[in-house]
């Protein structure tokens, strides 16, 4: 449980560093004179830089261990986050905004250690409620980096200022938690896998022919209309309040953050709801919850893209956003069973799913020719058209694996 609670703890404080700049883009967007088209530009880095750091988490995890794979990210993520109030102009924030995108790689270690950590019947609610803590962090970050830069300005700062000294914040997170991964965590329940003697075991056994398997392709289109749609509204919720509806930069991070807040309870209930469904209905029921909730989130998000009033849009949100943080749990409960022998690569392909979702969704936000509601429409439609793919996806469970660990036999389930 020392594991698991640091592990949701880590993903938190990168998520808070990942997009602490979100809530703060009004004030950054005058400073540099930002178009639409530029900060498109940097909703798209902000995601994409992620898709590859995530294929390469997922297989450090399998050859180093999420203890060593999550300590170094944590450390070498936080040089961007603490220097990006240098930037002076547009082209340098691209690229510390591109730069502090690799720490939301830290999403695989998260599922990937509490993988390892709990068996199999509770694997699906240990996975979703440590990713919506975690994921919670993008909506306290919204709430809090809005009162941290007040504060600063309350100081005799100026605007320009204040947004640069407040990044520093998530980056003393990010060093502090890096100290606790390394005090409190252990690899697997049997010790590390220097002490254990995995390593060379976890080298051999990943295999790429996995990639041949439709469902994990499945899974992937899954979480980019999910976590990616996640990770877009995070970034763009405080300007659409913003511009929409008249709000202050504070309101607007306000009800941003409420949409992230709903991760304290709502992916928890996804992974727990998969697990009972999984109990009574397999693999299958599964596969059937995760469409029905993809289905029921761009019904959702098509509303919000049409709603006539603030109250409506607050209203459709929170109805939206319960069954996207479902549908994240609901898909990490079929991830660690679709090929229990390399779970940390199915991990990464799948977290990378997530952000490739967000990217594409970036160049709609991005377009001078689409406005913020037609693109909330569009990905609601893209939404709907996925839960068909998940619905005719036939999920199986595969073969309990046994790994040789020096010369011990460790079954894993």
């Amino acid at each position: 449980m020392k594991t698991f609670h640091t592990t949701w703890l880590m993903f938190f404080v990168c998520f808070f560093g990942w997009f602490g700049l979100a809530p703060l883009m009004p004030t950054i967007r005058e400073e540099f004179h930002l178009s639409k088209a530029q900060i498109g530009n940097l909703i798209i880095v902000s995601v994409s830089s992620t898709i590859i750091a995530r294929l390469v988490i997922g297989r450090l995890c399998d050859t180093w261990g999420p203890r060593k794979t999550a300590i170094r990210l944590l450390l070498v993520g936080s040089i961007p986050v603490f220097l990006v109030g240098l930037a002076k102009d547009y082209t340098t924030f691209l690229l510390f905004r591109a730069a502090i995108g690799l720490i939301g790689a830290s999403f695989v270690v998260t599922q990937f250690h509490t993988s390892m950590m709990f068996a199999k019947n509770i694997k699906g609610t240990a996975n979703a409620v440590a990713g919506g803590w975690g994921n919670l962090g993008g909506g306290i970050t919204n709430m809090v980096m809005p009162l941290i830069f007040a504060a600063i300005v309350g100081f005799g700062y100026t605007k320009g200022e204040a947004w640069r000294y407040a990044m520093i914040v998530p980056g003393v997170m990010m060093i502090i938690v890096a100290y606790l991964y390394y005090k409190f965590t252990k690899d697997t329940p049997a010790g590390n896998y220097d002490e254990i003697g995995y390593t060379k075991a976890a080298r051999e056994k990943t295999d790429y022919r996995i990639l041949a398997d439709w469902r994990i392709w499945t899974l992937t289109f899954a979480y980019a209309m999910c976590f990616g749609m996640e990770i877009t509204f995070d970034n763009v919720a405080s300007l659409h309040f913003v511009d929409t509806f008249g709000l202050s930069q504070s309101s607007a991070g306000f009800w941003a953050g409420v949409f992230g807040f709903m991760n304290i309870f709502a992916r928890a209930l996804g992974g727990i709801l998969a697990d009972k469904v999984g109990s009574r209905h397999g693999m299958r029921g599964k596969g059937l919850l995760l469409a029905l909730m993809l289905l029921l989130e761009g019904i959702g998000i098509i509303l919000f893209a049409h709603a006539g009033s603030f109250v409506l849009a607050i209203v459709s949100m929170l109805s939206f956003a319960l069954f996207l943080k479902m549908a994240n749990g609901a898909t990490y409960a079929i991830v660690p069973f679709v090929n229990e022998k390399n779970v940390g690569l199915i991990s990464g392909i799948v977290g990378a799913g997530g952000n490739l979702g967000g990217m594409l969704f970036g160049f709609l936000f991005k377009s001078s020719s689409i406005t913020y509601p037609d693109a909330f429409t569009y990905i609601g439609i893209s939404v709907m058209a996925v839960s068909a793919i998940v619905f005719v996806t036939k999920f199986k469970k595969s073969k309990a694996v046994e790994f040789v660990l020096e010369d011990k036999e460790v079954a894993v389930a």
